[in-house]
């Protein structure tokens, strides 16, 4: 009897991997997801000038990020639905290695949200629309 209940869990937690690892696999390759026209590319030439403004919300991403690929529809949505709130722009750590050294991200996503030029506050990893724009709300 044990013998058989050993063998379904470890079927069944087998399927589950094999599931995730396929599912991250499809992400990983699925194509970018377009970037909404309100959210500013960023590069070493004009970072420093965005971020002076008064509330700034920056992506440190990268193509290859399946965790990048995900949130980048909410980021658009925040671009397109609150630009009285928040200003977006997005960076690509691959092609601006030093700023996202000078400023600690060594997980993607990463999101920095900025004040007049200093950051505020620090969001790591995929998270809710909800709980970005509570984020920002509480600045």
């Amino acid at each position: 009897m044990w013998t058989t209940i050993l063998i379904i869990v470890g079927v069944v937690i087998l399927a589950i991997v094999g599931y995730i690892a396929y599912s991250y696999r499809k992400l990983k390759n699925a194509p970018p997801v377009k970037t909404s026209p309100k959210i500013k590319i960023l590069n070493k030439k004009n970072f420093h000038a965005f971020t002076k403004r008064p509330l700034v919300l920056i992506d440190f991403w990268a193509p290859w990020c399946a965790p990048c690929k995900i949130i980048a529809p909410t980021l658009n949505e925040i671009a397109e639905e609150y630009p009285d709130l928040v200003t977006v722009g997005k960076i690509n750590v691959d092609h601006n290695q030093e700023i996202a050294q000078k400023f600690k991200v060594q997980n993607i996503p990463t999101l920095l949200v900025f004040k007049k030029g200093k950051v505020v506050k620090r969001i790591v990893g995929v998270k809710t629309k909800k709980a970005i724009l509570n984020e920002l709300r509480s600045i």
